[in-house]
């Protein structure tokens, strides 16, 4: 989900073949109440070339924040026809495209009855999904 993601680069890091493209800048903001501005990434592109991907979860499991998650069902890309439909041009996804598949991502299991809720569903928190802030 690209509303989790904060742009430190541990899945392309970690991911042993180098499937995945980040870029990103930095903006400065004035929060209400501080002395300094603070500043924070924004993401520019996330993409992943599916011609180099071993499918091996790597970035699913290091990613803190549950910004990416394996779809159930997933028609492999590159497999098109013999006149290059579908083929290699079809290789690399930007965001705009993996986000067409996030409706496809099963609900995460229950959490224990003694656990807090989860970040994504709290509503009217003022924090961004996935944010660590404000847990010990």
């Amino acid at each position: 989900m690209e509303a989790n993601c904060t742009v430190c680069m541990i899945c392309a890091r970690e991911c042993p073949d180098w499937c995945i493209h980040i870029t990103s800048h930095t903006e400065v903001e004035q929060q209400p109440g501080s002395a300094r501005p603070r500043s924070r990434n924004v993401l520019d592109r996330f993409a992943i070339d599916y011609g180099q991907c071993l499918y091996c979860g790597i970035c699913v499991e290091v990613c803190p924040f549950d910004a990416l998650h394996w779809a159930p069902e997933f028609g492999y890309p590159g497999t098109g026809s013999i006149d290059g439909d579908g083929a290699v041009a079809e290789l690399v996804h930007e965001r705009d495209v993996l986000a067409t598949w996030v409706d496809q991502v099963p609900p995460p299991p229950a959490l224990d009855p003694a656990a807090e809720p989860a970040p994504e569903t709290a509503t009217g928190t003022g924090r961004r999904p996935g944010s660590l802030r404000g847990r010990t």
